[in-house]
C-alpha cells in the first residue's frame, strides 16, 4: 500500500533495520529473505534521498536523518498495532503475551516473584522478561521496547504516566560478627569503614543513598561495586565492611545469613518504588490488566508491613 508515492510495508523494514541494527537478523524480524530486505533498504534510500545506513563491520550504523524518522515511525506502527490490530478484549486465562519489564533485582525478590506466582495461577501463559536497569529507560519505554519500568519514583522522568507502588526505607547490614555494628553506629564509624555499594546500569549510576551522601558533601570510601543490592550480603560476611540496602531485602538475607541489620548514623531518606509504562499503552487492555496486577500486590504489601508494625508497637 502506497501512502503520497510511499510503500508504507517500508517502514516496517526501517523500524527492523532500526531496532536490530543488522540486515540479516531484520530481515528474519520481519519474515523477509536477505535480498528482499536489501532492495527495501535501496528503496528507502531512494524515497528518503538519504543513505540511512552505513556498515560498521556487521552492524548498520544510522545516518541522523535515520535516527530522526525511528521514533515516530515505531510510534506509528505501535498506534496501529494497539488500536487496530490488536483484540479489544484480553483473555489473562488465555493470553501468551510476553511482558517485557526492567527493574532492580531488589524488587524482583521482595515483590514480583509475587506476581510471578498470582500469574502462575490466573494466567499460566503470560510470560516474563525481566531485564536489568538500562541507561535510557525513557527511550525503552518511548520506543515500546519495553511493557514497564519499576524503579524509585524519584529515577522516573515526567514523560510517561507512572503509579505508585509502596515506601520503602534503607539500613545497614554487615557480618554480625562486626563489632563495629554490636552499638549504635556513628556516623564517624559510617564513614571510616569499607563500603560495599551496589550500583546500576552500564555506566553504574550511583543508587539512593550515594546521592543523598554526595548532596551533603559526604563521601564513603567505597571499596567494592556490585552490580546489584542483592550481592551485598555475600561481600560483606567474614569482613568488616559494611553496605546500604533496602531495609525490607536486608530483612529478607537475615534470615538466610549471619547479617547484622542497624539503624543509618544519619536519617537517610524513605523512598517510593512506582511502575511506569508508554503513553501509548494506555487503553492496552493486558497493560491494564497488569498494572491492576501490580497495584494489588503492592497495595497488599503495604498492608502486611503496616499490621507488622502495630502488633511490633503492642
Amino acid at each position: 500500500m502506497r501512502f503520497k508515492g510511499l510503500d508504507l510495508n517500508l517502514l516496517v523494514a526501517l523500524d527492523a533495520l532500526m531496532t536490530e541494527r543488522n540486515l540479516t537478523a531484520a530481515a528474519r524480524k520481519i519474515n523477509l529473505s536477505q535480498p528482499a530486505m536489501s532492495a527495501a533498504v535501496a528503496r528507502l534510500r531512494t524515497y528518503f534521498r538519504d543513505e540511512l545506513f552505513t556498515m560498521r563491520g556487521r552492524e548498520l550504523v544510522p545516518t541522523s536523518r535515520a535516527e530522526g524518522l525511528a521514533a515516530p515511525i515505531r510510534e506509528a506502527l505501535l498506534h496501529i498495532q494497539l488500536s487496530i490490530i490488536s483484540r479489544d478484549t484480553f483473555d489473562p486465562e488465555q493470553s501468551t503475551r510476553r511482558f517485557r519489564v526492567i527493574l532492580s533485582d531488589f524488587m524482583t525478590i521482595i515483590f514480583f516473584r509475587k506476581i510471578i506466582d498470582r500469574i502462575a495461577r490466573e494466567a499460566p501463559a503470560v510470560r516474563f522478561d525481566l531485564l536489568p536497569f538500562s541507561d535510557e529507560p525513557d527511550e525503552l519505554l518511548r520506543r515500546g521496547e519495553i511493557d514497564f519500568l519499576i524503579a524509585p519514583e524519584l529515577f522516573m522522568s515526567g514523560a510517561h504516566p507512572k503509579a505508585t507502588l509502596f515506601e520503602e526505607t534503607l539500613a545497614c547490614v554487615g557480618c554480625r560478627s562486626n563489632k563495629e555494628l554490636s552499638r549504635q553506629l556513628t556516623i564517624e564509624g559510617y564513614m571510616s569503614m569499607g563500603h560495599v555499594a551496589a550500583k546500576f546500569g552500564r555506566s553504574l549510576r550511583p543508587n539512593i543513598e550515594e546521592w543523598f551522601l554526595l548532596e551533603h558533601g559526604l563521601k564513603r570510601r567505597i571499596e567494592i561495586v556490585v552490580q546489584g543490592f542483592s550481592m551485598i550480603p555475600p561481600v560483606v560476611l567474614d569482613t568488616v565492611r559494611i553496605g546500604t540496602m533496602p531495609l525490607r531485602l536486608a530483612k529478607h538475607f537475615e534470615k538466610l545469613m549471619p547479617l547484622r541489620i542497624v539503624e543509618p548514623p544519619l536519617p537517610l531518606p524513605a523512598f517510593t518504588e512506582a511502575i511506569q509504562w508508554p503513553a501509548f499503552h494506555n487503553t492496552d487492555p493486558a497493560s491494564i490488566w497488569m498494572r491492576r496486577l501490580l497495584l494489588e500486590e503492592a497495595s497488599n504489601m503495604a498492608l502486611l508491613a503496616k499490621i507488622s508494625s502495630s502488633r511490633r508497637r503492642c
